[in-house]
């Protein structure tokens, strides 16, 4: 939306990065939460606000007054054989995916500005390992499969004010990926898994944020959208 105003969790790296990026030309605003402003450089419609949304105890800064999207990014890549997971492993996924994403969306639910002609858009993040069903993923994919409940949830609550929807990507080329990515082999033998042959970038899961929320995806809400190269769905 032109003129809108957004609050992007996680936003300072990786897809949250991008999706500021793509938002800024035309917003009115985009606010940042994250640890620190990393890649992000702040000024002109874009601000930051200090947030570390793995600590319960971080305070939540003080959203803008009114909201028309909003976006949680945070997340963990938690890859270990439930033998070699400890409870910790899934507090930690929980606490960064669902909890972090509850906080989130506690302060800004008040402030957000939709109405039933122009809904306010939600964007949360999943992945294809809730569907999926892939070894050494029962950590994330336990939590991820949570905030795609919560998503269902507050879509029928919220509506028609404000739609809510997810995005699952598969392996997506950014900094949270790096250990599996360290070796031009490693990069190979991951993206021959995908019918489209490469890994995904930032701006593949970005270029979907934003239109889910623009305006042009308004009569799109309570969906989980796959941005995987056919992962999901195709088999050769």
């Amino acid at each position: 939306m032109n003129d809108a105003t957004y609050v992007i969790a996680g936003g300072s790296r990786g897809i949250g990065l991008e999706i500021v990026r793509l938002l800024a030309p035309t917003a009115a605003g985009v606010v940042v939460w994250s640890r620190s402003p990393d890649e992000l450089v702040p000024g002109g419609v874009v601000g930051h606000a200090t947030c570390d949304f793995s600590d319960p105890a971080s305070a939540i800064p003080d959203p803008p007054a009114e909201i028309h999207g909003a976006v949680y990014c945070p997340g963990t890549i938690t890859l270990k054989s439930f033998r070699a997971l400890e409870e910790e492993d899934f507090r930690r996924d929980l606490e960064v995916n669902l909890l972090g994403a509850v906080r989130f969306l506690k302060a800004c639910q008040p402030r957000l500005a939709g109405t039933a002609d122009r809904p306010a858009s939600v964007v949360l993040f999943s992945t294809v390992a809730v569907g999926q069903g892939m070894p050494m993923h029962a950590s994330i994919a336990a939590a991820k499969g949570a905030v795609e409940g919560l998503v269902r949830s507050l879509a029928a609550e919220w509506a028609p004010r404000v739609r809510v929807n997810a995005i699952a990507p598969a392996l997506t080329d950014t900094g949270l990926a790096a250990r599996l990515l360290s070796t031009p082999e490693k990069r190979a033998a991951l993206a021959a898994r995908y019918p489209l042959e490469r890994l995904g970038t930032p701006h593949d899961a970005a270029a979907l944020a934003r239109f889910l929320l623009s305006d042009e995806s308004g009569w799109i809400t309570g969906q989980v959208l796959a941005v995987d190269g056919g992962l999901s769905t195709l088999r050769r």
